[in-house]
């Protein structure tokens, strides 16, 4: 590699660091729909000589079924080793030799694809960006090198408390709903899987009318603008990709017991919990920072760790989806004070719901999450994944511009009403792995 290319992947390394990005009151987010029905997403910021792009689509393991658990996850991966022609080395070393900088992201709703590149390197970077988007190959022997490896991790992860509590507890809370499918599939569907059930999945998930692109840095309107055509247009143009099916609430409480030679007991608890765009979001949000999502300055915190020990630490939250992701909460205790740490979680849960918050809990509470919000959009990259959510769940434009005003509106009424009727501990699935 010469010294040129050296300086460059320097330069961007450098950027990527996150550099703070002054001036973001009325952060102006412009938006628009390309020729083809992708919907875009742009910040215009012309501080840093770079730009971040993302592509993101409905093509996460919530669109697998229960026959191919593991397709999305798996046509995800290899659309970014082997694209265009190019072999994994070569197609590496276009980005390299640029010094730009390819990501993705995946979870139950979404998969996508990030680029962040100089923009003095943009054509260059766009063109192999657009070879992953556009052009992927599944070739025989890729797909099996990397199911094997796949499936190793799967059943590595059989054996890892932490893992076995989580998909426990998916599926105690998700029951048949696509939530339920673990990200990676299970080891007889990955085993299973070919490379037309790839293409299939790819052709029909990742399609242009399904696509949202964000872009974010040093690019006029007119530029995003041609870059979103170029993008989009490569896409396959089927239909867009139906939604997720809604969620069921919970009707009964369910106890699953694992059992585990791990010292500790793995304990997860909870329930269907809230969406995004969700009228309760807020008052959730600022509620759970007093429960159990303000670490130890938390009512579980202090209830299970500081006054008992019972845990060194107890966790809640709101993972919230394009329907009702997760609300969970999590501990790890003895074995031999599981039962007793789990008590005294649901007591302090129930006393919560029943009692409500205080004045004194809601204002630091908010003072906490106010104060700490300029740190999550503190650089291009941080703001291209809001871009992104605010795109894919079709959340208000001025979403990051009003969050802090809307914390600071919520009251405890909101909060105890929210909780009262969102959240029912009487109805909880429980799951602890290492139950003696």
């Amino acid at each position: 590699m010469n010294a040129f290319k050296v300086l460059k992947i320097t330069l961007l390394a450098l950027l990527m660091q996150g550099h703070a990005i002054h001036a973001l009151a009325g952060l102006k987010i412009q938006h628009w729909t390309t020729s083809h029905g992708s919907e875009v997403y742009f910040v215009e910021n012309h501080a840093l000589p770079m730009m971040d792009v993302s592509v993101n689509f409905p093509a996460g393991s919530a669109h697998d079924s229960a026959e191919t658990s593991g397709v999305a996850g798996v046509t995800h991966h290899l659309m970014a080793l082997v694209a265009g022609g190019l072999d994994e080395e070569s197609l590496t070393n276009r980005f390299a030799d640029i010094g730009a900088v390819l990501g993705g992201n995946f979870d139950a709703d979404r998969a996508g694809f990030k680029l962040r590149t100089l923009t003095s390197e943009q054509d260059s970077a766009l063109e192999a960006y657009s070879f992953v988007l556009h052009k992927p190959d599944f070739p025989e022997s890729v797909l099996k090198r990397e199911q094997a490896r796949i499936v190793a991790g799967l059943q590595e992860a059989e054996t890892e408390p932490d893992s076995i509590a989580q998909k426990a507890f998916m599926h105690s809370v998700y029951g048949m709903h696509p939530y339920s499918l673990d990200h990676s599939g299970e080891i007889d569907t990955v085993q299973s899987l070919t490379v037309a059930h790839l293409s299939q999945f790819y052709q029909t998930h990742y399609t242009a009318k399904s696509a949202v692109i964000a872009l974010m840095g040093d690019l006029t309107q007119s530029q995003a603008m041609q870059i979103a055509e170029r993008l989009s247009s490569g896409l396959p143009q089927g239909p867009a990709v139906a939604a997720v099916s809604p969620v069921s609430a919970l009707k009964t409480a369910s106890v699953k017991k694992l059992s585990h030679p791990a010292l500790q007991a793995h304990i997860l608890l909870g329930q269907p919990g809230n969406k995004r765009g969700d009228p309760d979001f807020f008052p959730l949000y600022v509620g759970n920072y007093i429960l159990g999502g303000g670490g130890f300055v938390s009512r579980l915190t202090e209830e299970v760790r500081e006054k008992r020990g019972l845990a060194y630490s107890v966790y809640s939250y709101f993972l919230p989806m394009a329907e009702l992701g997760p609300f969970q909460i999590g501990l790890q205790t003895k074995k031999e004070q599981a039962e007793d740490a789990l008590k005294l979680v649901n007591e302090t849960v129930l006393k919560f719901v029943e009692k409500g918050v205080t004045e004194s809990e809601l204002k630091a509470a908010k003072d906490n999450l106010i104060g700490g919000f300029p740190l999550r959009i503190d650089s291009n990259s941080k703001i291209l994944e809001y871009l992104n959510i605010i795109g894919f769940y079709k959340l208000p434009l001025d979403y990051l511009d009003s969050f802090n005003d809307h914390v600071a509106q919520v009251t405890v009424q909101q909060v105890n009403d929210a909780f009262k009727r969102r959240i029912h501990p009487e109805t909880f699935a429980t799951v602890i792995v290492g139950a003696e």
